[in-house]
């Protein structure tokens, strides 16, 4: 069965952009706000779009549907979902579907699947990447929980969803429980992982290589026509450097406050890294560098600083060069970190991730598409001659000069006392990938000398413990 018509609770910016999107795509839309002011705004500006019905009750917008009737749930994540979801529920039919398109934690989703399933209701955790033109224009979607509502929803949200650039669409289905709204979580940490490594590119440009605001943007500009960082974050940074103050001299990006927010999918990307064990060092900094930003009680601009200046700063188009690779090679760290914690989670979960396909829907309408993300598709397909011509790419971008530019870039900022957390955690990941040996023998040896955590050892099998004194 295919359903064509869709509530929409919460008309939000992203609530009302989905709602408009659907109707748009020739679905009939039934609204609900709390406030029934917005309600009644929303249908006044946006009825020629489609079919949009106004209702000031659940009990209304549930009877202004046929069933099986779905319902999408666009309000803040946590308790919220819940108790709409509650209040729901005398309204609803089994057979209904509820999809909550929010921010919501995965283990919130992975409980909600179960609970409504013994009631008789589908439910949909659905991520949903775009922002406020995405939402409107087509989105990357990511529904994962109940099969069948997702059978069922297919043809809307595919038209809904944005052009993958290949000739698809950018949804699919992710896979059961709490999958959806982890693969958008982690699609949110690869996010911040990226923006702070923009952040410390710029930063390095402007304070080492003396770049002015008008050749940061030629620069970002330059590099969106690339095909290593082509990418919708590096066009709208581009973008950002050339928009003027309007209230007052000057460019605008010189009086915004630096001090960065969040709302909390990066810190729980990388809580939910520590529990699967999965190292994601380029996302975890730049939560930190988040955090750090804020933290004014311990920002002290006179705290000891002892430059070192022996090596001279390479001229512009040089230093261009040298930030654009290390900004490319970390870039491709932090995809990686990601992908490899969706795949450590989908084992445990037994989702049956199909991150190749995770990595397609990210192709269009999502903050983080990028050229990069075709080649991730290759490498993570499954299909032998794919995967080898993936990773020959990856060998030849780590190589060479590229790695001596992103080592270079490091030594030079730390030489001027100009943090760059995430491109250096980048580079020690692949490091410590690279390596046949790390110096965790000495910690397992010294676990073993206080506790008798025990050790093995690299010339014969068995578990051994040492008399150490």
């Amino acid at each position: 069965m295919s359903i064509s018509q869709l509530g929409v609770i919460g008309l939000g910016t992203m609530g009302a952009n989905l709602a408009r999107n659907a109707a748009r795509n020739g679905a009939k839309v039934a609204v609900y706000n709390r406030t029934t002011e917005v309600m009644n705004d929303f249908v006044k500006d946006y009825k020629k779009e489609g079919m949009i019905v106004p209702c000031k009750t659940y009990e209304e917008l549930m009877r202004s549907l046929d069933t099986p009737r779905a319902v999408l749930l666009m309000v803040k994540a946590g308790p919220a979902v819940d108790a709409v979801i509650e209040d729901l529920l005398p309204h609803l039919e089994e057979g209904d579907i509820i999809i909550d398109g929010g921010n919501s934690h995965y283990p919130d989703s992975e409980r909600r699947v179960k609970e409504l399933k013994e009631k008789g209701i589908r439910f949909l955790g659905m991520g949903v990447s775009g922002g406020e033109e995405g939402a409107l224009l087509g989105p990357s979607m990511m529904p994962g929980g109940d099969v069948t509502a997702w059978e069922d929803m297919k043809e809307l949200l595919e038209k809904m969803a944005a052009d993958d650039g290949l000739g698809g669409k950018c949804v699919t289905y992710i896979g059961e429980g709490g999958s959806g709204h982890f693969v958008k979580m982690v699609h949110n940490g690869i996010e911040y992982g990226i923006m702070q490594l923009i952040a410390e590119s710029y930063d390095v440009l402007k304070n080492i290589g003396d770049y002015t605001n008008a050749e940061l943007a030629e620069t970002f500009g330059h590099w969106n026509k690339g095909d290593d960082l082509q990418s919708f974050l590096i066009e709208i940074t581009a973008k950002a450097f050339e928009k003027k103050d309007d209230q007052g001299p000057g460019d605008l990006i010189d009086v915004i406050q630096d001090q960065a927010g969040q709302k909390g999918t990066g810190k729980w990307t990388t809580i939910s890294a520590l529990h699967y064990g999965v190292a994601i060092p380029t996302i975890t900094a730049a939560v930190d560098a988040r955090i750090i930003s804020g933290s004014l009680d311990l920002r002290e601009s006179k705290r000891p600083y002892t430059p070192d200046l022996e090596e001279p700063v390479p001229n512009k188009e040089k230093m261009r060069i040298m930030v654009r690779s290390a900004l490319h090679l970390s870039t491709l760290c932090s995809y990686k970190q990601g992908f490899q914690l969706m795949k450590v989670a989908s084992e445990e979960h037994n989702w049956q991730l199909n991150l190749s396909e995770c990595a397609r829907i990210w192709l269009g309408g999502c903050i983080i598409r990028s050229v990069l993300l075709k080649t991730f598709i290759d490498a993570l397909s499954g299909d032998s001659a794919k995967e080898e011509t993936a990773s020959q790419y990856f060998e030849k971008q780590f190589s060479g000069e590229k790695q001596v530019f992103w080592r270079q870039i490091q030594e030079l900022s730390a030489s001027r006392g100009i943090p760059i957390p995430a491109i250096s955690a980048s580079l020690s990941y692949y490091d410590a990938i690279r390596r046949d040996r790390l110096p965790q023998n000495l910690i397992q040896a010294q676990r073993d000398f206080f506790g008798a955590h025990t050790f093995t050892r690299t010339d014969k099998e068995g578990t051994y413990h040492a008399q150490w004194e």
